[in-house]
């Protein structure tokens, strides 16, 4: 694939596994890591209507099927895309591309709090943009202000917060959008007690999550009333197992690849848990985690 005058990384039949914490999946048809706004705007405009543009973060919440994705995969990765600047009135501005954690200890740095349970969220601001991350009570549509963002034309638009609708891990916008930064709105506090408090949500997650595993985070959302995890682990799936993939034994709502999975491996093992669920409890568990791709790969 080649695109006239487009400054960035664009390679064919690229990785993509590398780039997600599952660590498996196909290749991408092509993958683009822009060099900046315009090199992004000139991409998308050079690039037919009916080809999907896929953005992709650090992809902690995601499983690339074992098919590979078709079309453009864009990584904003790099400087240019994780710039983060404290501005007047407790407010704090980050890229896409910014580790939601990175952007917690920024605004504890400033002495800036509210945003503390970033710190707790594996991700880039472009993904809690996409699913209103959040945990320990607080989540993006609590403290966003505005984001911008570039349309599948090569346009930007800014974006307040009710623009998104947000629920309980969505956004309500139209498909298409690349979230390219955020304005968060902080609280006045003191460095050391939002350092206080960040340090306890690390240590909280660190005791109760295999975050030192192969994993996507959470793999499903709490139904209405009830956790996950609870109905997994009385449904008797903690530790169960499909190929490579397994329950996390520390936290049966986190799926990890032991070594050798493929995504089939963690997706079935993910729909033999929605099913086990079912039948012992009678509800349904929705993915949190979404899974993108061809099933096949193909020749």
């Amino acid at each position: 694939m080649s695109v006239a005058g487009v400054r960035g990384d664009l390679t064919e039949q690229a990785a993509l596994a590398p780039f997600t914490w599952f660590r498996v999946g196909g290749p991408a048809d092509a993958l683009f890591i822009p060099a900046d706004r315009d090199d992004l705007s000139a991409l998308l405009k050079a690039t037919p209507g009916d080809t999907p543009i896929l953005p992709l973060g650090v992809g902690s919440n995601v499983i690339i099927r074992d098919g590979g994705v078709e079309g453009v995969v864009i990584r904003l990765a790099g400087r240019a895309w994780a710039q983060i600047e404290v501005l007047d009135g407790a407010r704090i501005k980050a890229g896409a591309g910014a580790l939601d954690s990175i952007v917690a200890k920024a605004a504890a740095k400033a002495g800036l709090g509210g945003l503390e349970f970033f710190v707790g969220v594996p991700g880039t601001i472009g993904g809690a943009l996409t699913m209103n991350a959040g945990c320990y009570g607080r989540e993006t549509k609590d403290v966003l202000v505005e984001a911008t963002a570039m349309t599948r034309e090569g346009e930007i638009v800014v974006l307040s917060n009710k623009d998104f609708g947000f629920t309980y891990r969505k956004n309500a916008l139209e498909p298409g959008l690349i979230f390219l930064d955020a304005t968060f709105q902080g609280v006045p506090e003191e460095a050391d007690d939002v350092a206080t408090m960040m340090a306890e949500i690390t240590a909280q997650r660190e005791n109760s999550q295999p975050i030192r595993e192969k994993t996507g985070g959470s793999t499903f959302k709490n139904p209405p009333g009830h956790s996950a995890w609870k109905l997994i682990d009385e449904a008797g799936m903690r530790g169960a197992r499909r190929g490579a993939a397994q329950v996390s034994e520390k936290h049966c709502n986190f799926l990890i690849n032991t070594g050798a999975a493929t995504a089939a491996d963690i997706e079935g093992l993910g729909e033999d848990v929605r099913a086990a669920v079912k039948q012992h409890a009678g509800v349904d568990l929705h993915w949190e985690i979404k899974r993108i791709g061809r099933t096949e790969r193909v020749l």
